[in-house]
């Protein structure tokens, strides 16, 4: 366990990194392999939801405790690959950010979940 407290994207990365390294796992973090432990990973945080009720529901404190640890290891592997592909996630957010804009003008979309393709 890492007594480190993180205060950036990057260094969640560096810890990854290293983590990584003193096991000598970097050899199984191709893309491919850390994009299915990233879909893994959604589908247990989804699991935890599946049979709830839609609205109103009260989550007892383990699982909440599980959701946040499912969501820290999606949030991990999501920075883990974005790291070997060299992708800066906060410029990646402020381009898909500006394209979402352009797709989806408030004025035109608000109260509606259709696809942005229905609008063009």
């Amino acid at each position: 366990m890492t007594s480190q407290t993180f205060s950036s994207i990057a260094e969640v990365q560096a810890y990854l990194r290293r983590y990584a390294k003193a096991r000598d796992w970097e050899k199984f973090h191709a893309p491919k392999n850390l994009s299915m432990a990233l879909a893994v990973e959604a589908a247990e945080l989804m699991e935890i939801f599946q049979w709830l009720p839609e609205a109103g529901v009260e989550l007892e404190q383990e699982q909440r405790e599980n959701i946040r640890s499912e969501m820290a290891d999606v949030f991990m592997y999501l920075l883990r690959m974005a790291d070997v592909l060299d992708v800066d996630l906060l410029e990646a957010v402020q381009d898909k950010a500006e394209l979402n804009e352009a797709r989806y003008p408030a004025d035109r979309v608000k109260g509606s979940s259709k696809k942005y393709t229905h609008y063009t």
